[in-house]
């Protein structure tokens, strides 16, 4: 067998292995407009109003009042990030190496593996605003969670 292809011939065999959190990297989209705490903590401020507030993190979820007849603003966020990554190798480098497992036709070394993995993890974000009777933020506070 020429020498030149083998490196060739192991990139192919290897070039299915790839882990979950790669597999995460490629399918989750950051670039979305969503709500964090950092932007809470950078943009939101004592006096802002309700459309200044909305221009930074949306609509809320729940607009109720309190005891006063004042509004308040809920934002409720959960995100669910989940990857699965499922590696099989064999085939054709296999084959041509003639490494491992059960033997084929002629002779030749055949084999296949398999791997799997899953990752999931869940975010959440509670802010709540509270506006005063001129409906500017008189009071805002956040929670945020990850597990």
């Amino acid at each position: 067998m020429n020498k030149n292809l083998i490196p060739l011939i192991v990139a192919i065999a290897l070039g299915g292995c790839v882990s979950a959190a790669r597999h995460k990297e490629d399918v989750q989209d950051e670039t979305t407009d969503r709500v964090a705490v950092g932007t809470v903590q950078k943009e939101i401020r004592v006096g802002m109003s309700g459309a200044e507030v909305a221009t930074v993190l949306g609509s809320p979820n729940i607009v109720s009042t309190d005891e006063e007849r004042r509004e308040v603003w809920i934002y409720d966020k959960i995100t669910t990030d989940y990857a699965y990554s499922e590696s099989k190798a064999g085939g054709i480098g296999a084959l041509i190496l003639g490494t491992g497992g059960s033997t084929g036709a002629g002779g030749v070394g055949l084999y296949s593996t398999n791997a799997g993995a899953t990752t999931s993890s869940q975010r959440t974000l509670t802010v709540i605003i509270k506006f005063d009777e001129d409906s500017a933020v008189r009071d805002f506070a956040y929670h945020t969670s990850r597990f």
